[in-house]
């Protein structure tokens, strides 16, 4: 309803290394930009939300004979006229800062946003002819900050040693949230909210350990300790415990770059921090010939007393799934419960590539204009991340 509401930006910048005054600083400061922005933003939200009139489509109905085909028009979304553009105040100030004849630069900014009309799945009474409906139902604010640091260290004829080194840190805070999910998505790796927050936050079921028969037991949303008494469709979630945000807050990269004559090598790393991961759902209550079994089997519980010193249940055999009714709850909560859960922090080595561009006076009978080799290899190895992934890659969600 609101397809072309007027949206504005109010910007500017200050070049002060072009005032007089700067003279006197230099060349300990060789450059100085001051700048700011204040917006109101729009965006359509979920491509496919967009019924805020009625969507009608022509189709084929069926015939028993081709001879008789006729179209027709049926209806795809019922008409949603309350339903408007998501929206965006933000406000940006920044700063680009050069010192030593620009051996140093530093460039600086600040963000804070407040999202409003946000659009998601909402349940009605069904008033209009639909149960589940998208609707605008939520409202956030965020903030963060990020600044890149680039140095030439060294700079001879023959040699170079320049670094790049990128911090950003981000916020957010769902506040205000219409929709009431069920305990399912919460717990899922992908991660669900609640108002107060984070807007990708991740819930697991309270995991109590493993009873005297090696099954995980469990506090359910009436807190009683269960093993398969589960409602997965429940969408009471006072009970769950919140482990934190699935989106790092913290994300960065550091690089060096060295150049000898021809030579030119570069070692660059990515790092993560601040964010949890859902480590990958691996138990059931039964298991085919076909199925893979992470590192994690080897610590399984095998035998009574091993309730004690491990947290890996029992491999389930035909008696197990006889005695306990509906048994895949069990394992199904273990897998979104408080044991599979391991932080995503990580520092990775990205990049490593070495080049030589051969001098002109080689190539130069070969026709060429330039000629290089290089070799590269992406991806080498984590530097860190948490013992607790055992190996599962904290930037892949499975």
């Amino acid at each position: 309803s609101s397809r072309w509401l007027p949206t504005w930006n109010v910007s500017g910048a200050w070049n002060v290394h072009e005032e007089a005054f700067f003279e006197d600083l230099r060349p300990t400061l060789s450059n100085l930009t001051l700048k700011a922005s204040y917006s109101l933003t729009a965006d359509r939200g979920p491509a496919n939300v967009t019924n805020s009139r009625v969507v009608i489509s022509s189709f084929n109905p069926w015939r028993p004979f081709t001879s008789v085909k006729e179209s027709g028009l049926q209806i795809d979304d019922l008409e949603n006229s309350e339903l408007t553009y998501e929206k965006k105040h933000e406000l940006n100030i920044g700063a680009e800062i050069g010192f030593l004849d620009n051996r140093i630069n530093l460039a600086a900014d600040w963000y804070k946003r407040d999202n409003y009309d946000l659009i998601g799945a909402i349940n009605t009474m069904g008033i209009g002819g639909q149960v589940m409906k998208y609707a605008n139902v939520a409202s956030m604010k965020s903030h963060g900050i990020e600044f890149t640091l680039s140095t030439r260290n060294i700079v001879t004829k023959d040699f170079k040693w320049n670094t790049d080194f990128i911090f950003s840190q981000a916020k957010n805070e769902v506040t205000d949230l219409e929709t009431n999910t069920r305990i399912l998505d919460m717990v899922i790796g992908s991660g669900f909210t609640m108002k107060g927050y984070p807007v990708r936050s991740l819930f697991s079921i309270d995991f109590q350990g493993l009873n005297e028969e090696g099954l995980p037991t469990f506090i359910n949303e009436s807190g009683t300790l269960t093993v398969t008494d589960l409602n997965f469709q429940s969408r009471v979630k006072d009970y769950l415990v919140y482990e934190g945000p699935t989106d790092p807050t913290i994300t960065g990269s550091f690089g060096n770059t060295f150049s000898y004559k021809g030579f030119k090598l570069n070692v660059f790393m990515t790092y993560s921090f601040d964010n949890v991961i859902r480590l990958d759902p691996v138990f059931k209550n039964w298991y085919s010939d076909l199925a893979a079994m992470p590192k994690e089997f080897k610590n399984r519980w095998t035998q009574s007393g091993d309730e004690n010193t491990t947290n890996i249940p029992v491999i389930a055999d035909r008696r197990l799934n006889q005695e306990y009714n509906h048994l895949s709850y069990a394992y199904n909560a273990y897998n979104r419960s408080t044991a599979r859960v391991a932080k995503g922090d990580f520092i990775r080595m990205k990049e490593i590539s070495l080049s030589y561009d051969f001098p002109k006076s080689w190539i130069a009978p070969l026709k060429f204009n330039n000629l290089s080799l290089k070799l590269q290899a992406t991806n080498l190895f984590l530097i860190y991340a948490d013992k607790t992934l055992n190996g599962q890659d904290p930037e892949f969600f499975n």
